[in-house]
């Protein structure tokens, strides 16, 4: 499956654009949808990196296998890493709910870190990573997750 071409987060150019964008916000901006104030979209939003960086997670959160990962390739990932974008108040995945108070400039910070440490490492380092939900990605699959799951959530916050 060959993803849209969306900005490319593996450049310095787009990560400075997704922070700009995140330094638009206070712990005071309201969404425009759905019940998650700004600490916890940005701790929401960490989420797919969570899968990938954070080990806490992954113990919590086994990865996917056998049928569910199966199913989760052929329902959800076209249209996680397809061409259109999430509809408001789509639902998450049960891991991914923050429902508790955050930290917002802690969530920030760690957001930040992210997006930055994806940058870093690089598209080659992301051809045929192993997702937790769907099995390996090439990169440009990767670039759309990170992408439209970050922008679907600045956009919900009116940045």
């Amino acid at each position: 499956m060959a993803a849209h071409a969306f900005p490319d987060v593996f450049t310095r150019n787009e990560v400075d654009m997704l922070k700009n964008r995140i330094q638009r916000l206070t712990p005071e901006t309201r969404p425009h949808w759905g019940r998650m104030n700004a600490a916890q979209m940005l701790a929401h939003a960490s989420k797919p990196y969570d899968t990938l960086y954070d080990a806490e997670y992954q113990r919590r959160y086994p990865p996917h296998t056998g049928l569910m990962r199966l199913l989760l390739k052929w329902l959800v990932k076209p249209l996680v890493v397809g061409p259109k974008p999430y509809q408001p108040n789509t639902r998450t995945a049960p891991s991914y709910v923050v429902a508790d108070e955050r930290d917002f400039m802690r969530e920030r910070e760690k957001l930040f870190g992210y997006i930055d440490r994806v940058a870093s490492e690089g598209r080659p380092e992301f051809e045929g990573r192993l997702s937790h939900s769907f099995g390996p990605l090439k990169a440009d699959e990767w670039n759309a997750l990170f992408y439209k799951h970050l922008d679907h959530h600045l956009r919900q916050f009116g940045v």
